[in-house]
């Protein structure tokens, strides 16, 4: 693990105020924190809900938690209480981006929408994400993933190709939404950076969700309004892990010549001639037929030989890597993906590695989540505030 003083991240130098919980927003600030922005995590008294969620020593610090939270700094205010949001705002005031999910009513009657925290610090980024569009019809609603996965068609697509409407077994719209907000504010620092200027940034979760699905499956809906959507490919019965003797392999080709080489390396090369699969406007027709001739095929090979035929043939394959079993994966293992943290509150922590490499500025794994509150002390004294402020803040029933 590096210490503090060798983050060289990109990020490095901007400072992050994150009033977020749950997913979503801890998702995008850790990415955030990953890139070298110090991120002040700022808790209720009783500390974001996901810090409950999973075992852990001290009870506080759960797996979700920890998977969400790392690179983050810890301090608990009472934003009801108006001397604490008064030191709130003075945080504000050395920050860059703010960050929050709550929904545009809570952050009015708390005074810390975007019209008062530009008054504290009129060059901040200010982003925000909730269900639905700001203005819309649905605006103010609430959202968690499971509303967001049925609202953007992910269930009817599961629903399409498994015959049984169900939920992805992830938060997929907390997490993407959670990338996408992170990407977002990265765009409105490097426009700051240009113009000087501040902005507000908001991430409906409902329309990046749609966006998301229909990069593929507009499909026919590219031409009008339509109920022709979804991609057949996709949709197909027979797009699987392909079955072997004695195992399960995926393989995908999608030019001309991979699919040349597949056929050759099943031993169908009379398949290429075929006019229903030559070329890559008649596959699409005929897709699902063509896989099902690749179900059968490779149903004759054991995964090693099906491994080494489509090794040799140079096309994209790899195994069905079983969930409990990554964690001992040699090549994982090999590329130091899962980081050990020694952490004072739950003595070892593991972590993924940030996927993103920068050749000169990189990302890195500094700290394990905090302790709820961890550096209130550090971060109230930072911002100028008065030691007696600091103290009754801290000390109060706490």
């Amino acid at each position: 693990m590096l210490r503090e003083d060798e983050n060289i991240g990109p990020l490095t130098g901007v400072r992050v105020l994150d009033l977020t919980i749950n997913v979503l927003g801890p998702v995008a600030t850790q990415i955030l924190g990953d890139l070298g922005a110090e991120v002040i995590k700022v808790e209720t008294p009783s500390g974001d809900p996901m810090r409950l969620i999973g075992s852990s020593k001290t009870g506080m610090l759960g797996p979700f938690f920890q998977t969400t939270n790392r690179n983050k700094k810890s301090v608990v205010l009472d934003l009801k209480k108006i001397e604490e949001k008064n030191a709130l705002l003075k945080i504000a005031g050395g920050c860059d981006v703010f960050v929050h999910n709550m929904r545009q009513a809570a952050t009015e009657r708390l005074g810390i929408d975007y019209k008062n925290l530009r008054k504290a610090a009129p060059k901040i980024i200010y982003a925000s994400a909730t269900g639905y569009r700001r203005n819309s019809p649905k605006d103010g609603r609430p959202a968690y993933d499971d509303v967001i996965q049925g609202e953007s068609g992910l269930v009817d697509l599961i629903d399409k190709t498994n015959g049984e409407a169900r939920f992805v077994p992830m938060p997929i719209s907390d997490k993407f939404c959670g990338h996408t907000l992170a990407s977002a504010i990265g765009m409105a620092l490097f426009s700051r950076e240009k113009t000087g200027k501040g902005q507000e940034i908001h991430v409906p979760m409902l329309e990046t969700m749609l966006a998301f699905n229909l990069t593929t499956h507009l499909w026919e809906g590219t031409k009008g309004p339509t109920n022709d959507l979804g991609y057949p490919r996709a949709l197909s019965p027979y797009r699987i892990p392909y079955k072997t003797k004695d195992g399960m392999v995926c393989v995908l080709a999608h030019t001309d010549e991979q699919w040349h080489r597949l056929l050759r390396a099943i031993g169908r090369s009379d398949l290429i001639e075929d006019a229903r699969f030559t070329k890559l406007s008649e596959r699409a027709q005929n897709i699902a037929t063509l896989q099902s001739y690749l179900a059968e095929e490779l149903a004759k090979f054991t995964t090693e030989e099906a491994f080494r035929r489509l090794d040799e043939a140079d096309l994209p394959n790899g195994p069905v890597a079983k969930l409990d079993k990554l964690m001992m994966d040699p090549y994982l293992q090999e590329t130091n993906f899962f980081q050990k943290i020694d952490d004072p509150h739950e003595n070892i922590v593991f972590t993924t590695a940030p996927p993103v490499d920068f050749s000169g500025t990189p990302a890195t794994v500094r700290s394990a989540a905090p302790a709820l509150g961890q550096h209130s002390e550090e971060i109230l004294l930072g911002a100028g505030i008065s030691k007696n402020i600091v103290n009754k803040i801290i000390n109060k029933g706490r």
